[in-house]
């Protein structure tokens, strides 16, 4: 696990309904910011920063939990406000050690918690639980068989012990995945986040912290920093699959309209398209290839969309030939009839003893289009 340095603000750890907390936090993760620029903002009130390069820089981590604590402190109506600044493995055990100004050394993380009380997990029912068992240290806890913890306790006490243990860095819900947004003037809705089912069913603690992470790069890089794959309609696969920005809520924003019609969807009936299965490698520039018959004449594709011979072999990028093993096709396609930009070829798979390939023609030539494996 990384060393994180946290900086804690315990007064503007509460929202008002003014913005005045959010505009004093975001001073303060300015501040913060100008030792180093990957300062995420937890929640409100809370940011860290990762401790090994600016604390080489700067001269220590004592020198850097002094810069940090003096830039995260602001002036408030009662007096100067201190930050509570401290530095350990993880989120969890950074944020605990920021509480009691503590620089935790590398490697004893889980020292560090060992004698602290289960009810500083944050999980009443868990906790509750312990302590009707007589586990009341996260020591004791982190002691318990890994073997037994699941069936016991489910996956939010399992995450829980692993984090106990030192194993891993932070508990599911830590962070606020709606105050980067909100620091960047984005509206924010009420109401807990949507999260996409993992594959058992509920969120596994990959899920979210694979979820903090592209929070984390979206902050570094702006919203379209980070993209995912929709499948779309369309005929060719290049067509089919389109990037679109990854939200936290999982509910993605287009960020370019392109191709098909959305509205058709990909199940949608789309002549020409190519069956499945899918090819594996969509080329970005077709590779050019000829396709012969017997007595090596060149195979086309008629205006009825036919083979005008039995394609026996391949040559791809002026290559050797191969001998065609199986074929299926030709799938013509005639897209925007009406328009200058119309494009008529057909598509035809093509297995050879090295390999199986999606071929494209247009214009009398033959090009291969995707790789099947």
């Amino acid at each position: 696990m990384d060393r994180l340095v946290v900086a804690r603000r315990p007064d503007l750890c509460t929202d008002d309904e003014g913005g005045a907390t959010l505009r004093a936090f975001a001073e303060v993760v300015a501040a913060v910011g100008t030792y180093c620029p990957w300062v995420h903002a937890v929640r409100l009130g809370v940011c860290s920063l990762p401790a090994r390069g600016p604390s080489r820089y700067f001269g220590g981590e004592d020198a850097l939990v002094d810069l940090v604590r003096t830039a995260a402190s602001g002036p408030t109506e009662a007096g100067q406000a201190p930050a509570e600044v401290g530095i350990a493995e993880g989120l969890f055990a950074s944020e605990l050690a920021a509480r009691v100004g503590a620089i935790v050394p590398a490697g004893l993380t889980a020292e560090f918690l060992a004698p602290l009380p289960v009810a500083v997990l944050g999980l009443d029912g868990l906790d509750q639980l312990l302590d009707r068992l007589g586990v009341r240290t996260l020591g004791a806890f982190a002691a318990l068989p890994d073997a037994d913890i699941l069936g016991r306790f489910g996956a939010e006490g399992s995450s829980a012990h692993r984090v106990a243990g030192g194993r891993s860095g932070e508990l599911d819900g830590q962070r606020d995945p709606r105050i980067s947004r909100r620091l960047r003037g984005e509206v924010v809705e009420d109401g807990p986040p949507v999260v996409a089912p993992g594959f058992w069913g509920g969120t596994t603690e990959t899920d979210a912290r694979a979820a903090r992470s592209l929070t984390a790069v979206q902050d570094l890089l702006g919203p379209a920093g980070v993209t995912v794959a929709r499948l779309q309609g369309g005929r060719s696969p290049s067509e089919r699959a389109r990037f679109i920005t990854w939200t936290p809520d999982h509910r993605p924003r287009p960020v370019v309209t392109t191709g098909p019609v959305e509205a058709a969807g990909p199940v949608a009936p789309w002549p020409g398209r190519v069956p499945a299965p899918a090819p594996a490698t969509v080329h970005p520039s077709p590779r050019p290839a000829e396709l012969a018959g017997s007595g090596g004449a060149v195979v086309q594709v008629s205006s009825r969309g036919l083979l005008d011979a039995r394609p026996e072999r391949l040559s791809i990028d002026q290559g050797p030939w191969q001998p065609l093993t199986g074929w299926a096709g030709p799938w013509p396609a005639d897209e925007r009839w009406w328009s200058r930009s119309r494009r008529r070829g057909a598509r035809l798979q093509a297995v050879t003893p090295n390999g199986a390939y999606l071929l494209v023609a247009e214009q009398g030539r033959w090009w291969v289009e995707a790789t099947y494996g």
